[in-house]
């Protein structure tokens, strides 16, 4: 936890430290001149794509026997959202723990759900990534990856064979075990592939398709929304909002909700098409800042109302 986020202030400080006065004061006249409707709009659009992933959620939790109510999915994960700002990927724990204790369904089902949703999610991605480079193969690949040396390439075959082959091994040793601990491990495997395999029995597979498309249109959309804030940014052409969506997807993963990250790399993407660096920086940090507010305020409700609205639900 502690290594991500002190990345994330020293990206910030360093990013800072190199900014010269009239960088700053152009900086605080962006945010002072963006029109904050098109952000207002931003954040109705990152509404719709939680509501969405709450009531997807549905779907996966239907196949195994239960059925919570929406409130209870849409607050879940909104609070997952929230710790994840904190403590990368506790948020997941956090959901699948909240929707147990509220609607008692087991954790191990509840989270395998969940990893069943971050399979989707992550093809997702890697489909919009693939757009990015279709449309900017040169810029992207330039970007994302620096030129492997012959060595490199056997450690990576090594790790992506060696890793799975080992895994499969203990898996075949361990499950021969009669400690009381690794057959815990065994029922908590069990339902995570019981989560996974809801995906396939389903009944609602297209609406499961058309929530996943939706939540992922509504996440570009966030982004293209903001573009409109800032005059220097209009008139991104579609292939530049992708590349700078995708980067600052990635961007997220390196620290806390892509704090000190998210804002650079999505600004740095920009100016690959032209857009000055400071109009560039002031996007970056609007956008980043917009998207972390929402979490905050609406997580935070989220954590307070949910024992209220069960007390008040039970009675």
């Amino acid at each position: 936890m502690t290594l991500p986020i002190a990345l994330g202030v020293f990206l910030i400080w360093y990013s800072i430290s190199k900014l010269t006065p009239s960088d700053i004061q152009s900086i605080k006249t962006s945010f002072k001149t963006a029109n904050y409707w098109w952000v207002v709009l931003s954040l109705f659009f990152g509404i719709l794509s939680h509501l969405s992933r709450a009531y997807r959620w549905q779907f996966l939790l239907e196949p195994l026997g239960y059925r919570p109510k929406f409130a209870n999915s849409v607050m879940t994960v909104l609070i997952a959202y929230l710790l994840n700002l904190f403590i990368p990927r506790s948020g997941e724990f956090a959901r699948a723990a909240t929707i147990k204790k509220y609607e008692n369904i087991p954790f191990e089902k509840a989270i395998g759900t969940i990893v069943a949703e971050r399979v989707a999610d992550v093809i997702m991605l890697l489909l919009i990534t693939g757009v990015a480079f279709f449309l900017q193969t040169e810029l992207m690949s330039g970007y994302l990856f620096k030129e492997d040396r012959e060595g490199d390439l056997y450690l990576k075959i090594i790790f992506l064979v060696g890793m799975p082959l080992a895994g499969f091994i203990t898996y075949r040793v361990l499950k021969k075990s009669k400690h009381p601990f690794i057959i815990k491990i065994f029922i908590f495997i069990k339902g995570l592939i019981d989560g996974i395999k809801s995906i396939i029995t389903m009944q609602k597979k297209w609406a499961f398709l058309f929530h996943t498309i939706f939540i992922w249109v509504m996440y570009v959309l966030m982004f293209y929304a903001v573009t409109f804030s800032l005059p220097e940014t209009t008139n991104l052409p579609f292939a530049a909002i992708i590349v700078a969506f995708v980067v600052g997807g990635f961007s997220m993963a390196l620290t806390n909700g892509g704090l000190g990250t998210y804002p650079v790399f999505v600004a740095s993407a920009l100016i690959l098409y032209h857009i000055e660096d400071n109009p560039a920086r002031a996007f970056g940090w609007i956008m980043w800042t917009a998207q972390t507010l929402m979490v905050i305020i609406f997580g935070g409700l989220s954590f307070l109302l949910i024992p209220i609205y069960n007390r008040l639900r039970h009675k």
